[in-house]
């Protein structure tokens, strides 16, 4: 395990989402990965994992604006996996 500091996070509209992944490479920690499941419009939408950094990358890229940041006050330091 790893500590990272967080200045943010995301929340991530799953039923806005059309499954075009391109969140998943843009994410700079990684933490983003495709689910198993579909939302209603059949699509498989984006996951977040322990240790987003609030960076906007994910919102940056999505063409269907599924992404929104929520930066915190103070940095949250978290443990993830290396």
């Amino acid at each position: 395990m790893r500590a990272i500091e967080s200045r943010g996070t995301v929340t991530i509209a799953k039923q806005l989402c059309k499954g075009c992944e391109l969140c998943i490479p843009a994410c700079p920690p990684r933490v983003l990965e495709m689910s198993e499941a579909h939302n209603e419009q059949g699509f498989p939408y984006p996951e977040l994992r322990p240790g987003c950094t609030g960076c906007g990358a994910c919102l940056l890229v999505c063409p269907d604006f599924c992404f929104e940041v929520f930066l915190y006050r103070e940095p949250v330091a978290h443990e993830v996996a290396p």
